[in-house]
């Protein structure tokens, strides 16, 4: 159990969750949103599915069997839109092991394969969730869905958690493009990420959603460039002292 430090931090999280707003009022309120998301993430996902998946899936699926052993599809139970359990899906990334259900992936993590690392750089790991927003299950843009296990464990340490679950949980989300992706250790992680879905739930429009879904593009395509720039520059300072005056002696 993460632990709830008596300090200004923790007392910010009840000024977060006192006076939640009723489910029926809150879907009143924000019905043509709703209505409007909906039609924008049926629309969004079958063109994605159709001109993008119908001929990358395969080359993804190839390269994964390729790899390494397993499965190509990871599915793994999430909680969702008023804490039901769905099927989430996504494209392997790891060798299999027993932990992929109860430990989260950190960032040099041994369990994850050569083309895995790709995929979760890329984002691409996650296009198969494009058939969860299809089937309503999840949305585009919305708070990540929790393992039923980290969802309970962060629900004992923020009070009123489960708020974020007042919609469905997304592909994307505030909380990913304001840098919070990845394991969460610590109780302040916990609460920041907390505190911008809680800010999401508050305040979804659809213009955010745009904002939210370019904002997301614009880090892949800079993650995607950093690491390529970074593998190049890696590689130049190994020639370099490989290449050292001492050493060409020695080959000399």
């Amino acid at each position: 159990m993460i632990e709830q430090p008596e300090n200004l931090v923790y007392k910010r999280v009840k000024f977060f969750t006192e006076q939640t707003p009723s489910l029926r009022l809150y879907l009143e309120r924000k019905h043509g949103y709703f209505v409007a998301k909906r039609v924008f993430d049926i629309v969004t996902s079958l063109m994605i599915i159709v001109l993008v998946l119908s001929w990358l899936l395969p080359i993804l699926m190839l390269a994964i069997k390729l790899d390494s052993r397993g499965p190509v599809f990871f599915k793994q139970k999430r909680v969702g839109f008023l804490g039901r359990i769905f099927w989430c899906y996504k494209l392997r990334t790891m060798y299999i092991n027993r932990e992929a259900d109860i430990r989260q992936a950190s960032e040099d993590d041994p369990r994850i394969t050569r083309i895995g690392k790709f995929l979760r750089v890329t984002g691409l790991d996650e296009f198969p969730q494009f058939f969860n927003v299809l089937m309503g299950q999840m949305s585009i843009v919305g708070p990540r869905p929790h393992m039923n296990a980290d969802c309970n464990k962060f629900a004992n340490a923020v009070s009123g958690y489960k708020f974020r679950n007042l919609v469905k949980p997304g592909i994307t989300g505030l909380a990913q493009i304001k840098g919070y992706r990845g394991p969460t250790k610590d109780f302040e992680s916990i609460f920041h990420r907390y505190q911008f879905d809680a800010f999401y739930v508050r305040n979804a429009n659809f213009w955010l959603d745009v904002r939210i879904v370019r904002k997301t593009i614009a880090q892949i395509i800079g993650e995607v460039f950093t690491r390529v720039f970074k593998s190049k520059s890696e590689n130049k300072v190994s020639t370099e002292e490989w290449n050292t005056p001492s050493l060409k002696t020695i080959q000399n």
